[in-house]
């Protein structure tokens, strides 16, 4: 896949499904400050797309994208940022909450953790929740690129246990010098788009046998 457009449509406190929201949708979910706008930036290769902030928390509605013209990106709040009082923490909870009782064109979640640390508690909630509600999901270890390259599959052993993922499950990503961007774009094509993507491969396939 490639990204040739991607635009930002609205933002939501109180997530509701009519037009412009009516194509399949790509969620992306994490604890504060994991990196979600980063990686927004980086997958659609636009820098300013996704405001990122040196506060985290800082994104406090649900963030609607059109990419390519045919499928929605929506960036979650980010959970988890101790600083936030316990009423905002609530309501922050009741809105992503309401968001995935009330989707009906959600495809896939990209669940961001940080490749340095173990996931935290709400990450391992998170994925128990997606499981609970048979939504597929996919486990990006962002920051890559703060540690070294063979210091990455020993950080990702504890991320799968936490997680209950294989290895080879994992996305390793870097917004800073694109590690897994390729394969996060192949990732994303392949859950929203399996027959384009099969329909590619057959189309490849012929040229190759064709004298």
């Amino acid at each position: 896949m490639e990204i040739k457009s991607a635009t930002f449509i609205t933002s939501l406190a109180t997530y509701t499904e009519q037009p412009p929201i009516t194509l399949p949708q790509l969620a992306v979910v994490g604890k504060s400050n994991v990196g979600k706008s980063s990686l927004i930036n980086a997958l659609c290769n636009r820098k300013k797309l996704c405001k990122i902030s040196g506060t985290p928390g800082k994104t406090r509605l649900i963030n609607v994208f059109l990419i390519n013209e045919k499928f929605h990106l929506i960036d979650l709040p980010g959970y988890g940022f101790a600083k936030v009082d316990k009423a905002e923490k609530k309501r922050w909870g009741a809105m992503m909450e309401r968001y995935f009782q009330d989707t009906t064109l959600l495809g896939h979640v990209l669940q961001l953790v940080d490749i340095r640390h173990d996931p935290t508690a709400d990450d391992i909630a998170m994925a128990g929740f997606y499981r609970a509600m048979d939504i597929p999901f996919t486990v990006v270890a962002t920051k890559a690129d703060k540690i070294s390259r063979g210091a990455r599959s020993k950080q990702l052993a504890p991320i799968c246990r936490a997680m209950l993922v294989q290895p080879w499950e994992i996305i390793v990503f870097s917004s800073e010098d694109g590690t897994g961007r390729d394969a996060l774009l192949e990732k994303v094509e392949q859950v929203l788009f399996p027959t384009q993507q099969a329909d590619d491969v057959f189309e490849g396939f012929q040229q190759e046998i064709e004298p």
